[in-house]
């Protein structure tokens, strides 16, 4: 089986309103998505958390694939990231997260190849009910929605979420310049769901060491689960940890400086950003080695969370929900999404490869909006009308 075309498309995913942080306002996600066609007329989907690989794989790593063998991924790694030494010691990680997308499409094509699906592929099903967490922030008003904006209002938006769906695992943005305000969501949804609920916290490294160790000791009394990115660095979250119980979790995926370090307990990612599904199941080994937790991220559309399901269904040592964003995403690209948490879990596709069907008008429309409006990989500062900067990589 030959490859006869790959196609990147860069999309816009629409929040139905802004999430307010640390870096502003944010309404939305820009990543890609990429199809893979062989020569007998399937087809492999795969997708990177930014739209800056979509040239990268149109332009220069199409041409070195078109023609080779689709299920062979070691020779398709060879030929576009033959010096890998190299293209990781650079700050810019697209060209790596470009083949994680096309080595995602090819897992893709073989589970299509043999009408099986990909955690069958990956050594068969230690669960089948992936847990995620809802998430929480304060919000500004968008195409779908009037956000929340004040404590109160994401409260109440908590219990909506558990009486409708039966929501009790929660994650937040704790990122507010005065973090009174982020406590002050915790404790009402503390008072309105009880202690049953899972808490978790992520600041998006908005705190000083200083204003990090006086938030300990309250979120420590509120039962917080999980406290991402509380500070800057893995040096300042180390000097964290001798004030603080509560486990910590980055985006920065340098297991080796974690393990020196102690810090942090969990690590959040996406397996495109090691290169693909293949090396991110030896990166997700050597983090069970070290007993460092890993859990997927969100913002991605249903072809990249199909990656994480499937991933989660064959690989115990990911224990901890993956975050969700699915509740205030507008639209999706696959048929039938965006996947919709019920009682905190969201059952893996049983169907081949991926399990997932690309819904042509909605991946349109979505390209569409990029080509418009541009990347949503940039925030937009309210303090700042018409300024807007590019996000960090996670």
């Amino acid at each position: 089986m030959k490859i006869r075309r790959i196609t990147a498309t860069p999309i816009n995913l629409t929040l139905e309103a802004p999430y307010i942080w640390v870096f502003g306002e944010l309404d939305g996600f820009s990543p890609t998505i990429v199809e893979i066609e062989t020569d007998d007329g399937l087809t492999g989907l795969g997708e990177a958390p930014s739209a800056a690989v979509a040239a990268i794989i149109n332009d220069v790593l199409a041409s070195r694939l078109i023609g080779r063998d689709a299920f062979d991924v070691a020779g398709a790694e060879n030929v576009c990231l033959p010096f890998w030494t190299g293209v990781q010691s650079i700050n810019d990680r697209n060209r790596i997260m470009a083949f994680g997308a096309i080595e995602m499409a090819l897992w893709d094509l073989r589970g299509k190849a043999w009408n099986q699906p990909l955690y069958q592929l990956l050594g068969g099903a230690v669960r089948k009910e992936i847990p995620f967490t809802d998430y929480f922030s304060l919000r500004g008003d968008g195409p779908r929605k009037s956000g929340e904006k004040s404590p109160e209002e994401v409260a109440d938006y908590c219990v909506e979420l558990n009486e409708t769906y039966g929501t009790t695992f929660f994650e937040g943005k704790f990122s507010t310049e005065n973090p009174k305000v982020s406590l002050r969501i915790l404790e009402l949804i503390r008072r309105k769901l009880g202690e049953d609920v899972m808490l978790r916290i992520d600041s998006n490294q908005a705190y000083s060491l200083t204003t990090a160790r006086q938030l300990v000791r309250p979120l420590e009394e509120l039962n917080v689960r999980n406290w991402e990115d509380p500070v800057a660095t893995i040096e300042e979250m180390r000097e964290l940890r001798r004030h603080c119980l509560i486990p910590f979790s980055t985006h920065n995926i340098d297991i080796a400086r974690a393990m020196e370090l102690k810090v942090p307990d969990a690590i959040v990612g996406n397996p495109t950003v090691h290169g693909g599904i293949g090396r991110f199941i030896r990166f997700l080994g050597a983090c069970e080695h070290a007993g460092i937790d890993f859990w997927c991220y969100s913002g991605d559309s249903g072809v990249g969370s199909a990656a994480y399901l499937h991933l989660c269904a064959a690989f115990g040592w990911i224990r901890e929900p993956n975050q969700s964003l699915f509740r205030m995403q507008t639209t999706d690209v696959i048929e039938g999404g965006p996947f919709s948490p019920r009682r905190n879990v969201v059952s893996v596709p049983e169907g081949p490869g991926l399990g997932v069907t690309l819904d042509r008008d909605r991946l349109a429309a979505c390209h569409r909006d990029y080509v418009e409006n541009g990347s949503k990989n940039k925030y937009h500062d309210p303090a700042k009308p018409g300024t807007y900067r590019r996000l960090p990589l996670n």
